[in-house]
């Protein structure tokens, strides 16, 4: 999904990008001390901000960071977004990080530093590719579930997939268990119902699959939460990516097998792009 220019905002100002400055000593640069959301913008405006920021809340707590009040948060993209001017389709990043700090685990007695990010975005290509790689998620992890800016097992098993031709890599969890992308949540198709991997994975929340959840369940269309295993994987006729710049995508390929797609995996992504166009913060 392509970028453009960043516009940030950062302790109440909003400045460009090269021009954005946090203290070489902060947590979130030191040791990854933080958490963020990820927004999908639509024509000017921040999709289902207030469900990401009752996230990046939960976050915050799994890491016992103090996390700024969502008036404060809702506020600063507003005028990040008015800013940075006519925006059809974006990216919003919203950081916490523990502030400066040591140089150690340690937190200083200080408030945490707010960052927000937008830029520009473009569609994803009609193909997606998607392998499968041998590290995996704790589902045991002290910060299980939580969105945290430690980031760095899926640098590099996104760096992975794309030597690999691939927009995305699926990770399994210490059972062998699927458990989720390094940006997105997974649905397979297995005995004509659409099945997601539970949270007790140790995959992401993600706001997307929330929705998709919801939704699903509102209109009947067959979803459940269940184990995945790498068999299931390797056999469904439909895989799905989840994430709030995805929205509901059919994967083309996996680990060089073409995904046919079915007809319940066309009607969850028909399903998630008429409820979503209804309104744009669900």
């Amino acid at each position: 999904m392509g970028s453009g220019r960043l516009t940030v905002w950062i302790d109440g100002t909003v400045v460009p990008a090269e021009q954005a400055r946090v203290a070489a000593t902060d947590h979130g640069v030191t040791v990854g001390d933080g958490v963020f959301e990820t927004c999908k913008i639509v024509d000017g405006a921040a999709f289902a901000l207030t469900r990401h920021l009752r996230r990046l809340a939960r976050s915050a707590a799994v890491l016992e960071l103090p996390c700024p009040p969502p008036a404060v948060v809702e506020a600063a993209a507003v005028e990040l977004l008015a800013a940075a001017g006519p925006l059809p389709l974006g990216r919003l990043r919203i950081t916490v990080t523990g502030g400066p700090g040591p140089l150690g685990s340690d937190r200083d007695d200080v408030p945490p530093t707010l960052v927000l990010a937008v830029s520009p975005a473009g569609p994803w290509p009609d193909r997606i590719g998607v392998v499968t790689v041998d590290w995996c998620r704790n589902e045991r992890s002290a910060i299980a579930g939580a969105k945290t800016t430690s980031y760095a097992e899926n640098v590099v098993a996104l760096a992975s997939a794309h030597r690999r031709g691939a927009h995305e890599a699926l990770l399994p969890n210490t059972r062998g268990e699927i458990c989720e992308g390094t940006g997105s949540n997974v649905v397979i198709e297995r005995d004509g119902v659409l099945v997601t991997p539970p949270l007790s994975s140790g995959c992401l929340a993600g706001i997307t699959r929330e929705l998709f959840l919801e939704w699903a369940a509102i209109e009947g269309l067959p979803v459940v939460e269940d184990v995945v295993t790498a068999a299931d994987l390797a056999a469904a006729p439909e895989v799905l990516l989840t994430s709030s710049t995805r929205d509901v995508q059919h994967v083309s390929e996996l680990d060089g097998r073409a995904v046919p797609g079915t007809t319940l995996g066309k009607a969850a992504g028909d399903l998630f792009a008429r409820r979503a166009a209804q309104g744009i913060d669900p």
